[in-house]
């Protein structure tokens, strides 16, 4: 028999905007499940590079969301709001959330949850979901991603780079990836990028052209590497644009557009509805889950930090010194 639900539950505030140090633990009363939603009890949660904007203050929850940080965890489903089918008390979950991550208990839309893969732990469990939902929707739904195509991933020892390389090179797709070190194009290749390029040094674009170009870029960048991915796009070439880490505006040739015929295009994935969300998770369960339990899509994790160090672990992401996912490690279990 499960313990018994507790009335409060530790947790990470967001005191004020500002540096890591406004991340403080908390105590806050236990969420209970409402209609279609599950209770987690969470064992490790991801740290994303959303959570460091939200702490900045530049990226608020969606409306009804919790305004804890977190946009997924894996853990224990331990209860059930109206409604819900999919989920049951003592499931194994990993799941997308709109927030409240940082926490013990969690609460996510029982569309958003999806089964630990077999053989895989709770830490690389938790950094699945964010990632997963990321790459399958932006790649492989809006890029069009094919096997035999090339994908051009920026920033390729993040979380969600990573996840990209791994998840091409399971469908068959050839990888071009930058970084910004020696040691992080190493870690990338290993990762199976077939090219890896320093983009701080390189002329990247030039030399990615004078190998036959890509197919789709997904951009993290923004500001001045779009006109650059552009470049280096084929001629019906995809333009996937997730974040804006050099600047939220950029000048392109629109003539280089015309003439190639290629498509740019963007989304986030927080301010999705349920039933969207649902949808893309049903897409993975079905696509990609297997290929995780078979062993050719793998995790990589950076570091697991204990809840109560989240702003160590918001210090790591912001230096930029990761290869991987950093997770919180939020109970033993």
């Amino acid at each position: 028999m499960s313990a018994p639900i507790p009335e409060t539950m530790r947790c990470i505030e967001i005191v004020k905007p500002g540096g890591p140090e406004v991340l403080r633990l908390a105590t806050r009363p236990t969420p209970k499940p409402g209609k279609g939603e599950v209770l987690v009890k969470v064992a490790m949660a991801g740290v994303n590079r959303p959570d460091v904007l939200q702490r900045l203050g530049h990226y608020p929850p969606p409306e009804g969301a919790s305004d804890l940080p977190g946009l997924e965890v894996s853990g224990e489903v331990v209860a059930v709001g109206p409604d819900v089918h999919g989920e049951r008390v003592g499931d194994k979950v990993c799941a997308l959330l709109p927030g409240g991550g940082y926490a013990e208990y969690a609460l996510a839309h029982e569309g958003s949850c999806l089964p630990v893969p077999r053989g895989l732990s709770m830490a690389e469990a938790a950094a699945l979901p964010e990632t997963c939902f990321t790459v399958w929707a932006n790649v492989f739904e809006d890029g069009g991603l094919k096997g035999g195509e090339t994908l051009l991933v920026h920033g390729g020892t993040s979380g969600i780079g990573v996840a990209a390389i791994a998840m091409a090179k399971a469908f068959d797709a050839q990888v071009v990836a930058t970084a910004s070190s020696a040691e992080k194009l190493d870690a990338i290749r290993r990762r199976g990028a077939d090219h890896a390029f320093n983009y701080q040094t390189d002329k990247w674009e030039e030399e990615i052209a004078a190998l036959g170009g890509v197919d789709v870029v997904l951009d993290m960048a923004g500001g001045d590497f779009v006109a650059r991915n552009l470049q280096c796009l084929k001629p019906g070439g995809r333009h996937v644009s997730i974040a804006f880490l050099r600047g939220a505006t950029a000048e392109v040739n629109i003539f280089a557009i015309m003439r190639k015929r290629l498509r740019l295009t963007g989304s986030t994935l927080r301010g999705r509805d349920n039933g969207e969300k649902a949808r893309i998770a049903f897409a993975l369960r079905n696509h990609v889950w297997p290929l995780i339990e078979a062993g050719r899509i793998t995790p990589a994790l950076d570091r697991i930090f204990p809840l109560a160090d989240a702003a160590r672990a918001h210090e790591r992401m912001e230096a930029g010194r990761h290869i991987g996912k950093i997770v919180l490690a939020v109970s033993e279990e």
